[in-house]
């Protein structure tokens, strides 16, 4: 059985460049370029509209950049960067993105670069949900099965994997009514924790719970919540 086409979706500011793209991708069959984009507003409205499993993305825009863009998503597809400023090859391979091409894009690092796609969707691979954070100028794709923490800091949230602490522009609220309940439970007013995460349960002295994680943090689960944190768990 053939593997599905590769929805793809351009975001360029620049006409020709989307119509180069356009062009060079027309020797690859397993692509479907799905829509075109010129704005990060265009764009996202497109996202959610076209679902993509791959953005073909400039890193500056007029009305917000490439990395504004991926910050306002839920959840981001997979990316490739296209820009014609090098300077931003090494911000973009932090945030794992599966490769970034110059421009020019020449047709054979296109090419190489679905094939690191073609490669995942071969294996049976199907990308992780990830969040994109932006925190100053470092940026990160996270899969969200790495996320072991979320605390809430007024109206932005900080987000804890990996030994890294970046906070995000959502609040806690925000964060919750978009994360999986069956893997993410809201603790107290200040926490949201993976659950994949708890190490261990102890009953604390206040008649809630504490839940120990892996890096020897205590997440406190208020004694209101207590039973429903039970309850989903099975305890």
């Amino acid at each position: 059985m053939n593997a599905p086409p590769l929805k793809v979706l351009l975001v360029d500011d620049e006409r020709l460049a989307r119509a180069e793209l356009r062009r060079l991708l027309a020797a690859h069959a397993q692509v479907d370029i799905v829509g075109e984009a010129a704005s990060a507003a265009e764009a996202i409205a497109q996202i959610a509209k076209l679902q993509p499993d791959l953005l073909l993305l400039d890193v500056q825009m007029p009305g917000g950049s490439g990395f504004d863009l991926l910050a306002a998503l839920d959840a981001a597809p997979d990316v490739i960067f296209c820009t014609a400023f090098d300077q931003y090859a090494l911000q973009a391979f932090e945030v794992s993105a599966l490769d970034y091409l110059q421009k020019p894009v020449q047709a054979a690092r296109l090419a190489a670069a679905l094939v690191k796609v073609d490669a995942r969707v071969q294996a049976a691979q199907p990308a992780p949900r990830k969040v994109f954070i932006k925190d100053g100028e470092r940026c990160w794709f996270v899969a969200l099965d790495d996320i072991r923490l979320l605390e809430s800091e007024g109206n932005y949230a900080r987000v804890h994997f990996a030994g890294q602490r970046p906070l995000m522009l959502r609040s806690l609220n925000q964060l919750e009514e978009r994360l999986p309940p069956a893997q993410f439970f809201r603790a107290n007013r200040r926490q949201i924790v993976n659950l994949a995460h708890v190490a261990s349960v102890a009953p604390n002295a206040a008649d809630g719970l504490d839940l120990h994680l892996p890096d020897a943090s205590v997440v406190e689960v208020s004694r209101r919540r207590a039973q429903q944190f039970k309850a989903i768990t099975s305890l």
